[in-house]
């Protein structure tokens, strides 16, 4: 068995970033203390490198006031933790540790080389430097307190690992109150445990939900689960036979499924600048502007996912959920239906609309309003060829929503370890003394943004930090 003053489980952005803290913080006076983060997977970061398409977008530069409002459930829990590392300093951090940064559209910010690997290899760059050990292939399989609770998992074996024990004590020389049993054989004790193991998303990244479980078995609160920020399903977007009911997720529709005909003529179509309404049980609950994509999965898109985290809730508790489209959100429906009205006369009297069906003048009409790619697709689900009536269907396109892409390609798990459960100032357990969380475990999550990973960085700082400073008080 091998001993380290803390240890962190789980190797993601929060996991590296409280490492960092918690290295940063220890003092030449703190006798030495060790930090040691387990990772399953075979490289650490593996969530982040699939971030932003690739590209990471490690944060939105917005001051509190903005950013607050992008944060769910509530954001009283992240508050302390943003204070504590700031965008503008999370930035300066990784420009002082070799990587350039540039801050685009919407003030997000992404590494200069719109490389994900190279935000990776500078974390971990940083946290070896600050003193921090990494070891890869490190799947944990139980977690005990000395305390009398305990917590358990099981899973694999998760491969070779980049790091080794070396270096590390014997546990008959130090002792603490936690015991991580790994499924390698090997054991570790530690007397400050932080636990970033993140969520469900993306579960070939190594996120298997297994913090979730651990923290139940200490006797903490867990609020109740659910995919955000992922593709909603418009009814007949995929085939027939689909499997509306998985496990617990009520209205999951794997993204495995084949599109329909709709779906294929849909997927790959990109819309700029449209409005997005949701209706659910008949009321208007959300109204956003932006761009949109059709996916082989549904409706994504930054306006896509900013609506998802709602219908997901509604879809999985029985409601009826519709979109509408704007198609033409800056034109007024007087305006555009007078220069529908213009642009018919014109198509009408051209001699070269002689002879043509009175379905072909309403396509090149449509040509003249809509992207070519999106004509045809749109007339098959609005077949009414009356020209009269296309404002009317340009501004309300309406979508029943079938279901929704779930935790096999959501980008983050909403729900998680209940804020009241921590105190937020140090997100120390408020049962379990020396014990943390960080990351996408805890019940936050935001929008699309740079405002997930952000969140992640802060909450994984502040844990490390308030680890070590604990320690070195000698208050566990």
């Amino acid at each position: 068995m091998f001993f380290s003053d803390i240890i962190i489980i789980g190797a993601g952005a929060a996991g590296l970033m409280a490492a960092v803290g918690a290295a940063e913080k220890i003092s030449a006076a703190s006798g030495g203390t060790s930090v040691t983060v387990l990772e399953k997977m075979p490289r650490p970061g593996r969530k982040i490198m699939i971030t932003g398409k690739g590209r990471c977008n490690f944060t939105n530069m917005k001051d509190w006031n903005e950013f607050s409002g992008h944060v769910h459930p509530k954001p009283n829990l992240l508050k302390p933790s943003f204070y504590n590392l700031t965008p503008a300093a999370l930035e300066n951090f990784l420009n002082r540790n070799g990587l350039e940064t540039v801050v685009e559209r919407g003030d997000r910010a992404f590494p200069a080389s719109h490389r994900s690997s190279d935000v990776v290899d500078t974390l971990v760059r940083a946290a070896t430097r600050a003193g921090a050990r990494i070891l890869c292939g490190k799947e944990v399989r139980g977690i005990y307190f000395s305390g009398g609770d305990s917590g358990s998992g099981s899973g694999g074996d998760s491969g070779c690992r980049s790091g080794d024990d070396s270096g590390s004590s014997d546990i008959t020389e130090k002792s603490g109150d936690f015991i991580i049993e790994c499924t390698d054989g090997n054991s570790y004790n530690c007397r400050a445990l932080i636990i970033a193991t993140g969520g469900l998303s993306y579960p070939g990244t190594g996120s298997t939900g297994d913090g979730y479980n651990w923290a139940e078995a200490f006797g903490m609160e867990v609020t109740p689960l659910f995919p955000s920020l992922t593709a909603i399903v418009p009814e007949g977007y995929k085939t027939g036979n689909q499997v509306k009911i998985k496990g617990l997720l009520k209205g999951h529709i794997d993204r495995s499924i084949p599109l329909s005909e709709t779906g294929e003529a849909l997927a790959g179509i990109q819309l700029k600048n449209v409005g997005l309404t949701v209706i659910m049980d008949g009321n208007i609950v959300q109204e956003e502007f932006g761009d949109l994509d059709f996916t082989d999965g549904g409706i994504e898109g930054p306006i896509g996912f900013k609506v998802s985290r709602r219908c997901v809730r509604a879809l999985m508790n029985g409601s009826k959920v519709t979109v509408s489209l704007d198609l033409k959100p800056a034109v007024l429906a007087e305006e555009l239906e007078a220069r529908i009205k213009s642009l018919w006369k014109e198509i009408s009297e051209d001699r070269r609309s002689k002879g043509k069906s009175r379905e072909d003048l309403v396509k090149v009409l449509l040509g003249k309003l809509l992207p070519q790619e999106l004509v045809r697709v749109f007339l098959r689900q609005n077949p009414e060829t009356d020209f009269r009536k296309l404002s009317k269907r340009l501004k309300d396109w309406r979508m029943p929503i079938e279901g929704y892409v779930g935790y096999e390609r959501c980008v983050v798990t909403a729900g998680g370890v209940s804020a009241s459960e921590l105190v937020a100032k140090t997100l120390e357990s408020k049962k379990v003394p020396g014990l943390y969380f960080a990351g996408e475990i805890l019940d936050l999550d935001a929008d699309t943004g740079g405002y997930n990973l952000q969140t992640a960085f802060s909450t994984g700082f502040l844990a490390g930090g308030s680890a070590a400073l604990k320690l070195q008080n000698c208050k566990i």
